[in-house]
């Protein structure tokens, strides 16, 4: 049987239609950190690259969070993207009224004072170049300046509200498949 929006009716696209649709998108989990006093980190599944040349990316934080006065004013942000078995710290940066940093999270001070989580599939220290408010939230755009990869791991997703992974197997076909 192959599913299809053909015999779906159109509705309007409110925020609630649109949240419901993007439920079906699965998106890379990130936690984006930034020095402050104290340190801010949040979870994340709108990070995505803008260009190439020059690079680009960019996220998205409600401007009504407690992270968003220091990303306002910070010049440099970690970009995290987790790993499948990194659940419970996605949870953790996604919790409010908490030390996100306390432990049993790991990590360091790194580079422009940057909070750097211990263990991530890989990691973006970037330079905010621009902020842009739209609606209810900011869209920052950023210079990634330094990076730091694993060669293996899968990532962690975000689908459907809730964390899931590659389907087993599938991670040496996609390393395969874009080398």
């Amino acid at each position: 049987m192959t599913l299809s929006t053909d015999d779906a009716s159109p509705v309007d696209a409110d925020a609630e239609e649109i949240r419901k649709l993007l439920r079906h998108q699965a998106s890379t989990v990130t936690v984006v950190t930034a020095p402050g006093a104290p340190a801010v980190g949040f979870t994340a599944t709108s990070f995505t690259s803008v260009s190439l040349s020059p690079p680009v990316v960019s996220f998205c934080l409600n401007t009504g969070s407690s992270s968003w006065p220091t990303v306002a004013d910070t010049r440099h942000v970690g970009v995290h993207l987790l790993a499948h078995h990194q659940t419970e710290l996605a949870r953790t940066f996604a919790t409010s009224g908490i030390d996100r940093f306390a432990a049993p999270t790991s990590w360091r001070v790194g580079p422009q004072g940057v909070p750097i989580l211990d263990g991530t599939l890989a990691w973006l220290l970037c330079r905010v170049i621009d902020r842009v408010t739209v609606g209810s939230h900011a869209i920052v755009l950023a210079e990634p300046e330094l990076i730091r990869r694993a060669e293996i791991g899968s990532p962690l997703l975000y689908h459907r509200g809730r964390y899931t992974g590659l389907a087993p197997g599938t991670e040496s076909w996609v390393s395969r498949a874009i080398a």
